[in-house]
């Protein structure tokens, strides 16, 4: 545990950034797997999912949580797909 207090306090800013990553992070996964998911399934709601997974991931690039590239390739796959099916 660290003595000075600008470190103390880095600890507990970093643990609540960690957990706050984490939860987007997890979002971004299930969103993206409901989307996929109904795209399989041609459920009448996929162009809901696909749109509502699309904006996580602008979500979580805009954050910082994934790189800009990272998000173009994945949006790009899941609305392939989409338009495929």
């Amino acid at each position: 545990m660290p003595n000075i207090k600008s470190a103390k306090k880095r600890v507990i800013v970093n643990k609540t950034k960690a957990q706050r990553n984490k939860s987007r992070n997890s979002a971004l996964k299930t969103a993206i797997k409901k989307a996929n998911a109904a795209i399989e399934a041609n459920a009448a709601d996929k162009d809901v999912l696909v749109k509502d997974a699309v904006k996580k991931i602008d979500q979580a690039a805009s954050k910082g949580l994934i790189h800009k590239n990272n998000a173009a390739r994945k949006k790009s796959a899941l609305v392939t797909k989409a338009n495929k099916a």
